[in-house]
């Protein structure tokens, strides 16, 4: 009678529930992230949450999948699709170690990556130039693996297929229903890939090629930014660890108005809504929103949109207003 008894097996997940798996985890993920931003906005002000904005990704990013994933349940996503982790080694669900690299290893190197890349940018050295381009580079390996798991279907994250993580349906298979297949949208990503590298392989051409012209000017400066002829760097102050403004208004030399002469309920509408503060060197957003130059710029160069609509926000584009 026991040598009747069979263990069951489970199917291997199909594509389609895999994407909807991660896309269902990617809206809770942000969804969560916005909850915890409204809170934190009201409770602490809209320029503490830009200064750790890295870090409450982080956070909200552990938090998810911590509670999911590390402890060996499934995520919302997976639940949604009715799939299941399963390591490909071992052929077991993943033991703790294997738990604590999957949710580290997407999150944690591309927060350092984000949070400290900016300090390196003036560095020359061979270190400084290799973390510069490796976002770029883990970008192009990502694309890779989703061009892969379009064609043959394993594999939807990076993380996953290094650390051999698959995924199995509790869904029994249907051998009457052929499931769609995303082949076209991998022999696409590879297409996209091939121009992408084209392209780099031509501006990198080019760009040695002004570089020469120009004597030993660096790649930061050809990128610059220009306002009427003069570069964003040159119109921005010392950042104020306080995060106060750097001179009152009355004292400002881009405030071309007589702030004695205004009444102070008037002076009240002038503050920025970044820095909290009365509006200095006053700027306008192509969606007409004002903000101190030095709030708005530094806001744009990590979050390239509007604070209060959250339209796109363009650097170049932004409009000196001196007198209001």
């Amino acid at each position: 009678m026991s040598s009747s008894l069979r263990i069951p097996s489970f199917p291997s997940a199909q594509q389609a529930q895999t994407i909807r798996a991660n896309q269902r985890d990617l809206f809770h993920v942000l969804s969560l992230k916005e909850q915890a931003e409204n809170a934190l906005r009201a409770w602490l002000g809209t320029r503490w949450l830009t200064r750790w904005d890295k870090e409450l990704e982080l956070g909200v990013k552990l938090l998810y999948y911590g509670l999911t994933t590390g402890r060996a349940v499934q995520t919302l996503g997976e639940e949604y699709t009715e799939i299941w982790q399963h390591s490909s080694v071992t052929h077991r669900p993943p033991p703790a170690q294997l738990r604590a690299a999957l949710i580290l290893l997407p999150t944690l190197p591309s927060y350092l990556l984000a949070r400290f890349g900016s300090v390196l940018q003036g560095s020359s050295s061979i270190f400084s130039v290799i973390l510069r381009r490796l976002p770029t580079v883990i970008e192009v390996i990502s694309e890779i693996n989703l061009a892969i798991f379009y064609l043959r279907g394993t594999y939807y994250d990076l993380s996953k297929r290094l650390l051999g993580i698959r995924h199995i349906s509790s869904i029994p298979e249907d051998p009457r229903t052929r499931p769609p297949s995303y082949a076209l949208l991998g022999i696409l990503l590879g297409i996209r890939l091939l121009y992408r590298g084209i392209t780099s392989l031509h501006a990198s051409r080019e760009s040695k090629t002004l570089a020469k012209a120009k004597g030993k000017q660096s790649i930061d400066a050809l990128t610059e930014a220009f306002i009427d002829d003069r570069a964003v760097s040159s119109m921005l102050g010392p950042i104020d660890p306080d995060g106060k403004p750097l001179v009152p208004a009355e004292e400002d030399d881009r405030t071309v108005l007589n702030m004695a002469a205004i009444p102070a309920e008037l002076r009240s509408g002038r503050n920025c809504t970044l820095c909290l503060e009365e509006r200095t060197a006053s700027c306008a957003t192509e969606c007409g929103h004002l903000f101190c130059w030095d709030c708005i710029v530094g806001w744009g160069r990590e979050k390239p949109e509007c604070p209060l609509c959250r339209q796109s926000l363009t650097l170049s584009r932004l409009l000196p207003i001196h007198n209001l």
